[in-house]
């Protein structure tokens, strides 16, 4: 690992752990090792660093939840994946993403509550990505564009809740519940 991965990497779970405001450079610094000429040599501010990590942990969303998608069967099959996935993720069963501690992304969001902060606008983006990998799936079970579109979005916003619930009121079996709602919706509009 480069030093710029390095500063990213510790950033990234100083700023999940505690929040990016909470979190000062010389936190960074001390953690990861590198000196602060280094730090400032990749990134131009605290900001950039914040940025950095946002797309850090984009990647390693995305590269994660697909893995645990991409091999169902079907689309349905993939969308339920993506709630067990979620599941085994709140209930630190899952190894190869950073234990939980509710999403990056709303929580950094939240530190830039400007829509229009370039941060904010890197949170949104994700999302944005999410709700495009759910109506691909959901595209693989019916044809109807307002259909495709109507239960991506309830199925995005499952997905959310789910992981709102468990992060702020410790309902572990949050995705689990999430799944079955979404089950219910599918069966509905599948059947006659």
């Amino acid at each position: 690992m480069d030093r710029r991965e390095q500063l990213v990497s510790v950033a990234f779970g100083l700023f999940y752990r505690h929040g990016v405001h909470a979190i000062g450079i010389n936190r960074i610094i001390a953690e990861s090792g590198v000196a602060k000429k280094t730090l400032y040599h990749h990134f131009s501010s605290k900001e950039a660093l914040i940025a950095a990590t946002v797309d850090y942990r984009d990647r390693q969303f995305f590269s994660w939840i697909e893995g645990r998608t991409q091999g169902a069967p079907d689309g349905q099959s993939a969308i339920f994946a993506l709630f067990d996935a979620l599941d085994d993720w709140f209930n630190e069963r899952e190894t190869l993403i950073y234990p939980f501690h509710g999403c990056y992304f709303i929580n950094v969001s939240a530190e830039f509550s400007d829509l229009n902060h370039p941060v904010h606008q890197q949170c949104a983006s994700h999302k944005r990505a999410m709700l495009g990998l759910i109506s691909g799936y959901m595209s693989q079970i019916f044809v109807d564009e307002k259909t495709v579109t109507m239960l991506s979005e309830a199925v995005a916003t499952l997905k959310e809740g789910a992981t709102v619930q468990a992060h702020v009121m410790g309902d572990l079996k949050a995705a689990v519940k999430a799944k079955a709602i979404a089950k219910e919706l599918l069966r509905a509009r599948l059947e006659p």
